[in-house]
């Protein structure tokens, strides 16, 4: 069963990602390119369990 989105869960959830980022960042540092931030955080996201999506197309409308 899926939780309800509420603001507690989005607090949580923000905390969480926050976290990741942090993480991530702690172990491999800074001036590397984004490809390689983008996939250590996507390890670290399924480290902690948390469902995410990556890349998505968006259309732009004009």
């Amino acid at each position: 069963m899926e939780r309800p989105i509420t603001k507690k869960f989005l607090d949580e959830l923000t905390y969480e990602v926050i976290g990741a980022a942090i993480e991530v960042h702690k172990t491999i540092g800074s001036g590397l390119l984004e490809n390689v931030y983008h996939q250590c955080m996507k390890e670290e996201l399924k480290h902690r369990k948390i469902n995410f999506s990556t890349e998505l197309k968006i259309p732009v409308l004009i």
